[in-house]
């Protein structure tokens, strides 16, 4: 058994290369892992599992080939695609997840998160993710036309770029107080998230830490089996 967490993909149009590259991977990972770990922000934008463009529809028919080759694909919300719902998971034949996830593996009790839950200074993003998050939000922006809600997240794209131009580099990463909280509280040993795009593996009394790798020109995946664990780095 060798599970493989990934997150941070952002996929769009704009990219076709990244596009390609998870295409690429799920081939591989069907044969080299049992299961795979989606933590948020495989998309760039979601808006909606009646989305039928054709990164939409490719992205979800190369997860259900993974999956039909046996490879289990779980999935997490991010920031950006917080939309996914049980249409896009019967699609794609993958499960969602809560965020937090909690799982044992051998001994290892271990928590899955997309991760921004712990970015606790970056108070414009809480004030935002409370607002999009709230099912009335929600059902207002579903009712529009397919048309609109593609200039709207284009817009809340610009918007979240502006105000990351602005932060404080700091404000968006984690803190120390929220993650030494989140092991005391649950009694974890191994952390795994993604959504500050800071890839490393922290090493800590409370436990370990890892933080996957957002893909760009390369990928990034967390690989764990019995035998080890492995943060890896690839050309996509």
């Amino acid at each position: 058994m060798k599970l493989g967490f990934i997150s941070d993909l952002h996929l769009s149009e704009n990219m076709p290369s990244v596009t390609e590259g998870f295409f690429n991977f799920l081939k591989n990972a069907s044969h080299e892992l049992s299961h795979l770990y989606i933590l948020g922000d495989l998309f760039e934008a979601w808006i909606g599992d009646d989305d039928n463009s054709k990164l939409a529809t490719n992205v979800m028919q190369s997860i259900n080939n993974a999956s039909q080759n046996g490879l289990e694909v779980f999935f997490i919300h991010g920031n950006r695609d917080f939309l996914c719902d049980q249409e896009f998971a019967k699609k794609s034949n993958l499960k969602i997840l809560p965020d937090p996830f909690f799982m044992n593996f051998f001994d290892l009790k271990i928590a899955l998160s997309h991760g921004d839950d712990f970015c606790t200074n970056d108070l414009k993003y809480i004030e935002f993710k409370k607002e999009v998050r709230s099912k009335q939000w929600q059902d207002k922006f579903l009712e529009k036309s397919l048309d609109e809600r593609l200039k709207i997240a284009s817009n809340m794209r610009d918007v979240s770029e502006a105000f990351s131009n602005d932060k404080d580099i700091n404000i968006m990463d984690v803190t120390s107080k929220a993650i030494d909280q989140f092991f005391e509280e649950h009694h974890i040993d191994l952390l795994i998230h993604g959504h500050t795009h800071r890839p490393k593996i922290h090493q800590s009394d409370t436990g370990t830490r890892v933080v996957l790798g957002d893909w760009h020109k390369t990928g990034w995946c967390f690989f764990l089996d019995d035998q080890q664990q492995d943060l890896r780095e690839f050309k996509l």
